[in-house]
C-alpha cells in the first residue's frame, strides 16, 4: 500500500534554525495570550503545546534533545488545565494528551501525567457524545464545532484513534459520527445531515442564507471522512463505517468539479448553490489543508484505500499532482503554515505520496520542502506558532528531510494520519 519517498536532506538547515530560535518558552511566548486563546500555554494551535509538539519530534527522531522538550512541555502543561466544553483536540487537556502521548510513547516518561489528561479527554468525549446524540436525538441541524477537527468529534476521534483504538471511548465517538451522516426525520433530504443552519464561522451571516456545506479538513466533512476511513484501515472500525464513509463520499462526488487530470472540491456551498446544483469555476479553492484541495484530496484518498475504491484514490491523487504542476496554485499559498500555507501542502502530500500508487507525487517533494525552506530562511521565526507559522512549517520539512514519520504520527491532529 505504501511507496518509499525518498529523504530530502538539503531542508535539515532551515529546520535546525527554526528549532534553535524557538528553544525557550520565555524568549518565544508573549507575556499576554490573544483573546482568541491561541497562545494559551494548552492550545495546540498556537501555543506551547503546539511548540512543544516540534521539539518532542525532533527529539525522538535523534535530531533534538530532550531536554528542551522536557522545557516545553513543561510549559504547556503549566497553570489549570481545563477539560471544559470548549476543551477539544487543539485545547486544553485533548491538546496535552496529544502531545504527552507522542513524547510518552517514545520515551516511557511522563506516563502519570498521561494517564491524568488521557482521563480527562475520556470525560471530554463522553460528555460530546451524549450532546450530539441529544441533539439527533430532537432531528436538530448540527453545528460544526459538533463534529469538526479543531473543535468537535472528528478532533476527538482522530485522538482517541491514536492513542487506544480498542477503547469503549473511541468506538462512542465513531459511532456517533457514523450516526452524523444519517437522513434526521424531518429535514430536506436534498441536504446531507451534516448540513448546518450557519455561515462557515458558525454564527448566522446574511452571506448564508439557509446556511451551509462543508467540505474542509478543518471544519468541515472531510476530517470526519478521513477519520471514519482511518478507523477502517486500522481494523478498528465499528458497525456502519463503510456505509457512512459511502454516504460522505456519494455527496463529495456530486460536487466534485474539474475532469479526471485535475478535480477539486469546493471548500463551502450555500444553500442557493445547492438548490442549483452548481458551483461556478471561480469558487475553485486554494490548495490547502485547511479548505482547499490538499486537505479534501487526502480523506478522498484515505476513503478510496478504505472502501478498495481504486478509482478514487487515482482522483485524489490527481487532484494534488495537478496543484503541484501548476505555478499560478502554488502562488495561491504565499504563507509558510500548516492551516492555509505551504508547509500543509507539502505535509499532506507527502502522506500521500507515501500511499499513492506511482512516485509522482513523491517526484515533487523536493521541489516543494525546497521552497518551504527558502521561505523560512528569509522570513524567520516572526510567528512561532504550530499551526500557522514556523513551528509548523519546522515540523513538515523535517518529515521531509527524515523520510519518515514514526508512529505516534504527529500529524494526526490534521486527519492526515
Amino acid at each position: 500500500m505504501t511507496t518509499a519517498v525518498a529523504p530530502v536532506p538539503g531542508v535539515f538547515s532551515a529546520v535546525s534554525r527554526v528549532t534553535a530560535a524557538l528553544d525557550s518558552p520565555r524568549a518565544v511566548l508573549p507575556s499576554v495570550c490573544h483573546g482568541d486563546g491561541r497562545r494559551w500555554p494548552q492550545s495546540l494551535a498556537g501555543g506551547a503545546a503546539g511548540i512543544a509538539l516540534l521539539h518532542v519530534e525532533r527529539a525522538r527522531s535523534g535530531h533534538g534533545d530532550w531536554a528542551t522538550a522536557r522545557t516545553w512541555l513543561a510549559e504547556a502543561a503549566s497553570g489549570n488545565v481545563t477539560a471544559a466544553s470548549n476543551a477539544r483536540l487543539f485545547f486544553g487537556a485533548p491538546a496535552l494528551a496529544f502531545v504527552f502521548h507522542i513524547a510518552s510513547t517514545s520515551t516511557g516518561r511522563w506516563r502519570r501525567a498521561l494517564d491524568a489528561l488521557d482521563a480527562a479527554t475520556l470525560d471530554v468525549a463522553r460528555v460530546a457524545v451524549a450532546a450530539a446524540h441529544a441533539r439527533m436525538d430532537r432531528a436538530e441541524r448540527a453545528e460544526l464545532r459538533e463534529f469538526d477537527l479543531i473543535r468537535g468529534l472528528a478532533g476527538l476521534g482522530a485522538y482517541h484513534l491514536a492513542a487506544h483504538p480498542g477503547h469503549e471511548a473511541t468506538r462512542e465517538v465513531l459511532t456517533c459520527l457514523v450516526r452524523l451522516t444519517e437522513a434526521l426525520p424531518g429535514t430536506r433530504d436534498d441536504l446531507p445531515p451534516w448540513w448546518t443552519d450557519a455561515s462557515p464561522s458558525g454564527d448566522p451571516s446574511p452571506g448564508f442564507p439557509g446556511g451551509h456545506g462543508n467540505f474542509g479538513m478543518s471544519h468541515g466533512i472531510s476530517a470526519v471522512l478521513a477519520v471514519l476511513s482511518l478507523a477502517i484501515l486500522r481494523d478498528a472500525a465499528v458497525p456502519g463505517a463503510h456505509e457512512a464513509a459511502g454516504r460522505i463520499c456519494a455527496w463529495t462526488d456530486q460536487w466534485r468539479h474539474g475532469d479526471c487530470e485535475g478535480p477539486w472540491w469546493p471548500g463551502v456551498i450555500t444553500l442557493a448553490e445547492a438548490e442549483a446544483g452548481n458551483v461556478d469555476a471561480g469558487q475553485r479553492p486554494r490548495p490547502s489543508w485547511c479548505y482547499g484541495i490538499v486537505g479534501t484530496a487526502r480523506a478522498q484518498q484515505l476513503a478510496g484505500l478504505a472502501l478498495r475504491e481504486p478509482a478514487r484514490r487515482q482522483a485524489a491523487e490527481a487532484a494534488v499532482l495537478a496543484v503541484l504542476r501548476d505555478p499560478a496554485e502554488l502562488a495561491r499559498l504565499p504563507e509558510p503554515g500548516l492551516c492555509h500555507g505551504r508547509a500543509g501542502l507539502l505535509q499532506a502530500t507527502w502522506r500521500m505520496a507515501a500511499d499513492a500508487a506511482d512516485g509522482e507525487l513523491a517526484a515533487e517533494i523536493p521541489r516543494l520542502a525546497a521552497r518551504l525552506a527558502a521561505q523560512l530562511a528569509q522570513h524567520g521565526c516572526s510567528d512561532p506558532e504550530l499551526l500557522d507559522g514556523a513551528a509548523g512549517a519546522a515540523l513538515a520539512l523535517h518529515t521531509a528531510g527524515t523520510g519518515s514519520a514514526p508512529g505516534p504520527a504527529w500529524d494526526a491532529f490534521l486527519a492526515l494520519a
